[in-house]
C-alpha cells in the first residue's frame, strides 16, 4: 500500500482543528527552551503551539500534503516514512520528542520507537499519546465476543496496531526510557464511545475524574512522559 498517497488524501479531506484540552495535556510537558522533534506532525497545529511556546521545533510527517500545510505555518519539515527509513538527524539531536496518536499508525513500531530514543539525548524527554485499547468499552465489546471498527475511537479503523499501558511500558522500558508521568484524557465528544448526555454537566465532570484516578480504564488516550536514561540535557 502506498501510505504516503493515501495519507496525501486523508490530509486533504481534513480541517486544522483539534482538541486543544487534549493538545494541552501534552504541551505542560513541554518547555520553552526545549529542541523539539515532533514525529508526524500532520498540518503543523501542534507544532506551532510549541513555537508559540518558544521551544525550537522540527517536524517530520510521511504526508508530502501534510508537509505543506506544517510549512506554511513556518514550521521545518522533513519528509519521512518510519515504517521504511531511519529519520534524518544525528544521535541524541533532540531535548524531546513528540509522538502524538502515531505510533498505532505505523506497521513497524519497533522501528519507530528504535529511532524516537536514538535521536532523543540522554536525560531528555519522550511524550506520547496512545489511544488506550484497554478503555472499559472496548472491555466490553470484547466481552460481548466483538472488535468493531469505530471512528475515533482506540478501535478506529485506521489503526494498525493496539496497546495497553503495560505493553508500553515494556517497550519503552526495554529502550532504556524511564515512565515517570501517566495521564488520561476522555474524549467525550466520541460518540462512538460514549452516550451524548455523559459529554455535559455534572456527568461530565464525574467522568473526567474517573479518568484523572483511573486512566487505564476510563480513558482514550493515555498521555505518557519517558526520560532517557543518563545525563541531563
Amino acid at each position: 500500500m502506498d501510505f504516503e498517497a493515501f495519507y496525501d488524501n486523508y490530509w486533504q479531506s481534513q480541517g486544522d482543528t483539534f482538541d486543544a484540552r487534549r493538545q494541552a495535556m501534552l504541551v505542560r510537558h513541554i518547555r520553552p527552551d526545549d529542541t523539539v522533534l515532533h514525529v508526524d506532525c500532520g498540518p503543523g497545529v501542534l507544532s506551532a503551539r510549541l513555537v508559540e511556546m518558544g521551544a525550537s521545533v522540527v517536524g517530520t510527517d510521511l504526508s508530502a500534503e501534510a508537509l505543506r500545510r506544517a510549512q506554511a505555518r513556518g514550521i521545518p519539515v522533513q519528509q519521512v516514512n518510519l515504517d521504511r527509513e531511519p529519520l534524518p538527524f544525528a544521535d541524541a539531536s533532540f531535548s524531546v520528542v513528540l509522538s502524538d496518536s502515531q505510533i498505532e499508525h505505523r506497521v513497524d513500531f519497533d522501528h519507530y520507537l528504535d529511532e524516537c530514543v536514538r535521536v532523543l539525548q540522554p536525560g531528555g524527554r519522550l511524550v506520547m499519546c496512545v489511544p488506550n485499547t484497554a478503555h472499559w468499552r472496548v472491555r466490553w465489546w470484547l466481552l460481548r465476543g466483538r472488535f468493531p471498527y469505530v471512528p475515533n475511537t482506540p478501535t478506529d479503523w485506521l489503526h494498525l496496531r493496539f496497546f495497553t499501558l503495560p505493553d508500553l511500558a515494556g517497550l519503552l522500558g526495554s529502550r532504556g526510557l524511564a515512565l515517570t508521568d501517566v495521564a488520561g484524557y476522555p474524549s467525550l465528544w466520541v460518540r462512538g464511545l460514549y452516550p451524548a448526555w455523559l459529554g455535559r454537566g455534572r456527568p461530565a465532570r464525574v467522568y473526567e475524574l474517573l479518568t484523572a484516578l483511573r486512566p487505564t480504564l476510563f480513558a482514550r488516550d493515555l498521555m505518557l512522559l519517558a526520560v532517557k536514561r543518563g545525563a541531563h540535557a
